[in-house]
């Protein structure tokens, strides 16, 4: 069957009261946006919902990038028949014939007269569809309560919607109605996760990524990105701010606190990340921190961290578990990229035991020691990289060769282990440490 429409249901928005306007907008300007590439669609706003014309577009790519608008929680092709009892009845059997129900199927008709000229109510409507399709298609059964066939009828001046598919979408609030926040976006598995979440509620984002080049490689710069790409595929745009951070991170190292460099190296980041955010006018920032799941994630470390900040610290995963976690990465198709072997900055000066629950004065002490810290964060602030990237595109930047730095050369500027003994303990605290710390 060649449907004529879609239909889109709003979520939460609909309990908005004054406001709705502002979100209905919202939620029709990135239907608007992720539709630009079929030309012939119209849209249609109406109270509560909004309608998309076909036109001759492809319906399933259309109903493929609209599962991701946020705000909008289900949608259904329809198929528009004349507002004439006949013809609703002739397009209702077809759409039952297109779904060929098999021996067992239960079904149930829907009608809503919002028209009220048409000469049946909607209980009328009922049980005059569904008697003559009872009787033409001897597999179906009645089930008011859970059928497994919904015929839906919308009978209007204009013409009569009939449908029966429903598809859940993204849900949530409309992108961008909550205003903008900065995603600090590892390589790991979780932020991601975090950013999509935020999305779902409504923010815009702009992505922040540390990178300690040349102890990481150029394709672990390219899987965030990678990542990034795949959040702009539900944003339509992502902006990634890709952050120098091998001097301010090499300085911390130097302080000799190794049991607090990770606080330390975390501390920087939010104040990189928090002049970011003046500049972009972003008023909060998301991590993708999951309670306890690493040293640096419990309440005593969230707390001596999030101190060197002023603005919001959202953490969405904030009680999820690892399991729920992977789940959604799998969904959104962010799972495969961030397990990609490709090391970042995290995992560099792992400490064997990290502090579990730091003491703030004494890590504004160490701070106060390192006198170039506050030139270095403002170089790397100075030195920081955009990128932007759009929906369906691929990634800007091809897929290159590490950079060539002899093992020696690396060891001696970063005083790292030489020994096999000493590389192997620090991989091993890395195990119980790294993750996606975002």
């Amino acid at each position: 069957m060649e449907y004529d429409m879609i239909l889109l249901r709003y979520g939460e928005i609909t309990i908005k009261g004054r406001n709705r306007h502002r979100f209905e907008k919202a939620a029709y300007d990135h239907v608007k946006a992720v539709l630009a590439p079929f030309p012939n669609v119209r849209i249609i706003k109406e109270f509560g919902r909004m309608y998309v014309e076909v036109n001759g577009e492809p319906l399933d790519q259309m109903i493929k990038v609209l599962r991701h608008v946020f705000g909008i929680v289900s949608l259904s092709p329809v198929k528009r028949a004349p507002s004439s009892f006949d013809e609703v009845l002739q397009t209702a059997i077809e759409m039952v014939e297109e779904y060929d129900p098999k021996p067992g199927t239960t079904f149930k008709v829907t009608a809503r007269r919002a028209w009220k000229k048409f000469p049946h109510t909607s209980q009328e409507l009922n049980h005059l569809v569904a008697s003559p399709i009872l009787k033409r298609f001897p597999n179906l059964s009645v089930n008011v309560r859970e059928p497994m066939f919904n015929l839906h009828v919308e009978v209007r001046e204009e013409s009569t919607y009939v449908f029966h598919e429903v598809i859940h979408t993204a849900g949530g609030f409309p992108l961008g109605s909550n205003g903008k926040a900065m995603l600090l976006l590892s390589g790991g598995i979780d932020s991601p996760v975090a950013g999509y979440q935020a999305l779902r509620r409504g923010l815009e984002i702009e992505a922040v990524h540390f990178h300690s080049y040349p102890f990481t490689s150029e394709r672990a710069k390219q899987k965030v990105i990678d990542l990034a790409q795949i959040l702009s595929n539900y944003a339509g745009r992502i902006r990634v701010h890709m952050v120098p951070f091998t001097e301010v991170q090499t300085k911390l190292h130097q302080a000799g606190e190794e049991h607090l460099t990770i606080t330390l190296m975390r501390r920087s980041m939010l104040r990189i990340a928090s002049m970011l955010a003046d500049k972009r006018k972003a008023l909060a920032i998301v991590t993708g921190d999951s309670l306890g799941q690493v040293a640096s994630q419990t309440l005593g470390s969230m707390n001596v961290i999030g101190r060197a900040t002023e603005l919001p610290l959202l953490r969405p995963l904030i009680t999820m578990d690892k399991e729920e976690i992977v789940q959604i990465a799998h969904q959104i198709d962010t799972f495969e990229t961030s397990i990609l072997p490709y090391e970042d900055c995290c995992t560099l000066f792992v400490a064997k035991s990290p502090a579990t629950n730091p003491n703030l004065r004494v890590v504004e002490r160490i701070e106060e020691r390192i006198p170039e810290l506050d030139d270095l964060i403002q170089d790397a602030v100075d030195r920081t990289e955009m990128i932007t990237l759009y929906a369906g595109q691929k990634s800007p930047h091809a897929l290159i060769q590490d950079a060539s730095a002899s093992s020696a050369e690396i060891d001696e500027l970063m005083d790292m282990p030489s020994s096999k003994e000493e590389t192997d303990a620090n991989s091993s605290a890395q195990k119980q440490e790294v993750g996606d710390w975002f």
